[in-house]
This record gives structure tokens, C-alpha cells and sequence, in this order.
């Protein structure tokens, strides 16, 4: 897979344990094979060992239904877990100190909050794509001020060579003005998360950044 997969990947899903639903690996099963492209667990003040834990059962789904496996933030996890993807926030391990970690088979991300930080990453050697939000508030980031769509706007217009994603508030209410902007990847959590049918909303979603890509070529 590697970056063939990151350039075929529009939908982007981060995802805790599901511990309160019991779910997880019916939950992956079904939002994979309806069209998420990359996910990633997303759980705050796990040990190690539980998440890596959790991360098997993630490898398991993503090879079932041919998908990339996201880790966030921790380099050794994503080398213990054997991720596709590291991802990487603006206080975590530099990209280039995460490449000599990983070597040059794993995708690296990052998160960047304004123009300048989404404009560096851009032309970041290390890096594969990045991620410009949040654009909306989100209870995901509670405090971090949001970017509006201006941001994103301006970074359509740049044409960046490499995938980037729009994150932040992204749902079905909003897709079409992120779209309208000029993103034609997104990042999304609650939106499939807390659908009543998260598989049925994830066709959904994905159905309509297909249609936007194909409208405007590669982006």
C-alpha cells in the first residue's frame, strides 16, 4: 500500500476504543468497508500495552478491508503496532526525528493550525500529508481556536503537491461548504462516530468527496 493508498485516501476517521459500545471491531468492520480510507485511534491516557492492544485490533480490520492504520502522536507505538501512518501534532516529535525513528515506509502526517503552519508542511521534506483545522470549533479540541474556511480557501488555491485534509466540525451539515472551499479530503470523528448508521453515513460522506475530486481533478 503505502503512499499509492494516502493518494487514493479522501476519508480520514479518528475513533477511541468504543469501550462504552462494545463494538470496536463490528464498528471498524463496518464504517471500513463502507468507505473510510485511513483510521486512527484516538484515545487519551492509555498505557502502552492497552493501546497496543487496541491497535491489534485495528491491524486486523484495516488488513481485512485493504485500509491504512493511523497512530497518533507516539513514534514507538507506530513502529511496535506496524502502523501505515504516524501522525504527528504541532508539539510532538519533529518529522524528521520520526523518519530516522520509522525509516522511509511509513506515511507521516501532521496537524497544522493556520496557513503558515499547513504552508510549511506543504514543503516538508519528511512529511506525506498534512491536516488544516480545526476549521469549526470541536468538543475534540476543546479550547483551540478555529481557522474559519479562509485557510482552507487560500491552501486550495496553492494547489499543494501532497495530500492535505480539512478537519474540525466536518459533518454531513457541513461537507458541502469544506468542499465548496476547496478541500476535497476530510478528517472526521463524530460524524461517523455518532451516526445512528455509522456505515450508512460514512457512504454518504464518502460518496461526496468521490464526486468532489472526480468534479476537480486530483487534489
Amino acid at each position: 500500500m503505502g503512499n499509492e493508498a494516502l493518494d487514493r485516501a479522501l476519508l480520514y476517521l479518528c475513533v477511541g476504543s468504543r469501550s462504552a459500545e462494545d463494538d470496536l471491531p463490528e464498528f471498524l468492520d463496518e464504517v471500513l468497508g463502507a468507505g473510510v480510507d485511513i483510521v486512527q485511534l484516538r484515545e487519551k491516557n492509555l498505557e502502552a500495552a492497552d493501546e497496543l492492544a487496541l491497535l491489534e485490533v485495528f491491524r486486523a480490520a484495516c488488513e481485512r478491508h485493504g485500509a491504512l492504520l493511523a497512530v497518533n502522536d507516539r513514534a514507538d507505538l507506530a513502529l511496535a503496532a506496524g502502523a501505515d501512518v504516524l501522525h504527528l501534532g504541532q508539539r510532538d516529535l519533529l518529522p524528521a526525528v520520526a523518519r530516522r525513528i520509522l525509516g522511509p515506509d511509513v506515511i507521516l502526517g501532521r496537524s497544522s493550525h493556520s496557513l503558515d503552519q499547513a504552508s510549511e508542511a506543504a514543503l516538508d521534506p519528511d512529511l506525506d500529508y498534512f491536516c488544516l483545522g480545526p476549521i469549526w470549533p470541536t468538543p475534540t479540541k476543546a479550547g483551540r481556536p478555529h481557522t474559519s474556511l479562509d485557510p482552507v480557501r487560500k491552501l486550495a488555491a496553492d494547489q499543494p503537491s501532497r495530500p492535505w485534509f480539512g478537519i474540525g466540525g466536518v459533518d454531513e451539515s457541513t461537507l458541502d461548504e469544506v468542499l465548496q472551499a476547496g478541500a476535497t479530503r476530510v478528517v472526521v470523528v463524530r460524524a461517523i462516530t455518532e451516526a445512528a448508521d455509522p456505515a450508512a453515513a460514512t457512504a454518504r460522506i464518502k460518496a461526496r468527496l468521490v464526486a468532489a475530486q472526480d468534479g476537480r481533478g486530483t487534489s
